[in-house]
């Protein structure tokens, strides 16, 4: 059975940080390129991060950048966000997807709800 479970949520002052961690099973996390996407309250969801399946390449929504870091650790199946300088506006549930574009196989889990207020 394919699961992704998104932990580390939680409440958080502006500027503070947060550790998110999506664990993978039921299928070959090797093979995938990881995301992480948010949706805000009354917001589209976004794509926050993208890293490829061997960790070579990792690209960033501009709203991000420079504060938020991708990665992923395939002997674990698990994939990071590391959010620092967090803002209010960083308030979203966080979910993790897995992609594999050579057949088009996509998995998402729940999420997890990360609320950056003083």
């Amino acid at each position: 059975q394919v699961q992704l479970v998104e932990s580390g949520g939680g409440l958080v002052q502006p500027g503070g940080s947060l550790r998110l961690s999506c664990v993978a099973s039921g299928f070959t996390f090797s093979n995938y390129a990881m995301r992480w996407y948010r949706q805000g309250p009354g917001k589209e969801r976004e794509l926050v991060a993208h890293i490829t399946d061997a960790g070579g390449w990792t690209n960033y929504a501009e709203s991000v950048k420079g504060r938020f870091s991708i990665s992923r650790d395939n002997a674990k199946n698990v994939v990071y966000l590391q959010m620092n300088s967090l803002k209010p506006e960083d308030t979203a549930v966080y979910s993790c997807n897995a992609h594999w574009a050579l057949t088009g196989r996509s998995y998402w889990g729940k999420g997890t709800l990360v609320t950056v207020s003083s």
